[in-house]
């Protein structure tokens, strides 16, 4: 069922602001519902989640939608956060105790290398950069803070995943959309397993031309004083720029990195 259908079956009109603090508790409610769920979610599911009648539940996703704050995939497909509410939060990622405290870090790995370095943190089943630096070279990434890359298909995104426990990894693995992006791609929740378990085991994650062809990335998870994963540094190189020499050096000085932010982070009251 689309957006259209939703409205006609709402039988009202899509408010065009929110009025009062009631109705804006609402927006937040459906709101946190989407961002907390494993995998994106439809309609039907959608409202047997939100504790408001049908109807009230199709108005508000009818205003978020219109809004840019959520997204619908496809006539009467699935819900998840929008590019409109992921730009709210680059202001906030700006300002974030995560991109403070990492940056002088990122800073030495961008000048260790002379590549791209990126900070990234899980939202809704992906990662959004908060901080990117570059590097000297003419060729760069295309990448900006805000932008949102896969989980499996990445350096940051495999690397945040390793640092979960096996069971939360796999509900996450099963939630995702492994859809291939290049002939390298893991596009089977088995074969992705197994890749994040070496992941694990050698720190740190490498996109080996996964995401984008002629792309190698090299990523390490950032944990928080409770161990658990909060986001990811990586650095990201045209392949022709990647050997073996580079890779063992480039692997040591990430995995450096994402230590030595998780130490800073620790020491935070």
């Amino acid at each position: 069922m689309g957006l259209s259908e939703l409205q006609d079956e709402a039988d009202e009109r899509v408010p065009t602001h929110v009025q009062g603090a009631a109705s804006f508790s609402k927006f937040i409610t459906v709101l946190q519902i989407i961002a907390d769920a494993p995998g994106a979610l439809d309609i039907a599911q959608l409202t047997k989640c939100a504790p408001f009648p049908r109807g009230t539940v199709y108005r508000l996703v009818s205003a978020l939608t219109a809004e840019g704050l959520i997204t619908q995939s496809g006539e009467g497909g699935t819900f998840r956060l929008g590019p409109r509410l992921l730009q709210l939060a680059a202001k906030t990622w700006e300002d974030s105790d995560l991109r403070t405290i990492a940056r002088d870090f990122l800073v030495s790995l961008r000048d260790a290398t002379d590549e791209a370095v990126h900070l990234a943190v899980p939202s809704n089943n992906r990662m959004v950069y908060i901080d990117k630096l570059v590097g000297s070279s003419r060729v760069q990434m295309k990448t900006s803070i805000g932008g949102q890359v896969e989980l499996h298909s990445t350096s940051v995104g495999k690397a945040w995943l390793s640092g979960l426990p096996d069971q939360r990894l796999m509900e996450v693995i099963k939630s995702l959309d492994l859809r291939r992006h290049t002939a390298k791609t893991f596009t089977t929740p088995e074969a992705l397993f197994d890749e994040l378990k070496r992941t694990r085991e050698q720190g740190f994650a490498f996109d080996d031309e996964e995401n984008e062809p002629d792309i190698r990335c090299l990523g390490s998870p950032i944990f928080n004083r409770s161990g658990e994963p909060i986001g990811a540094v990586s650095i990201s190189m045209p392949v022709y720029r990647h050997d073996a020499r580079r890779h063992e050096l480039c692997a040591r000085l990430v995995r450096q990195t994402a230590k030595q932010i998780s130490v800073e982070l620790s020491r935070m009251v």
